[in-house]
């Protein structure tokens, strides 16, 4: 059985980092593109980040210079190291991977549950 685990999450100020991970378990992700999405209160769920098995990574321009994507595929974990953050930045982060690279929902095959990710002002 496939399984995607969030953790990491948690209260950070602004300009504060947090760095989270994404456990991948039941067959190998090595691969596999794996990403970042969130969604916000009352918004729709939007692409953060994504990198694909050849390690190139691709960003959303909100967060491109201050997150930066990384994976670990001896392990099949990703990880999303989120630094400058800001209170726009507060959402429920989901990791997501799949055989193709997407900076959309659709296509995606696996999600984690999810992590919330609070910035302070």
């Amino acid at each position: 059985q496939v399984q995607l685990v969030e953790s990491g999450g948690g209260l950070a100020q602004a300009g504060g980092s947090l760095r989270l991970s994404c456990a991948a378990s039941g067959r190998p992700f090595s691969r596999d593109a794996m990403g970042w999405f969130r969604q916000a209160p009352g918004k729709e769920r939007e692409f953060v980040a994504a990198i694909g098995w050849i390690h190139v990574p691709y960003y959303a321009d909100s967060v491109k210079g201050r997150f930066t994507i990384s994976r670990d595929n001896a392990n099949n974990t990703q990880f999303l190291q989120m630094d400058s953050l800001k209170p726009e930045d507060t959402a429920v982060y989901y990791c997501a991977a799949g055989p193709y690279l997407r900076t959309y929902e659709g296509g995606w095959d696996y999600w984690g549950q999810g992590t919330q990710v609070t910035v302070s002002s």
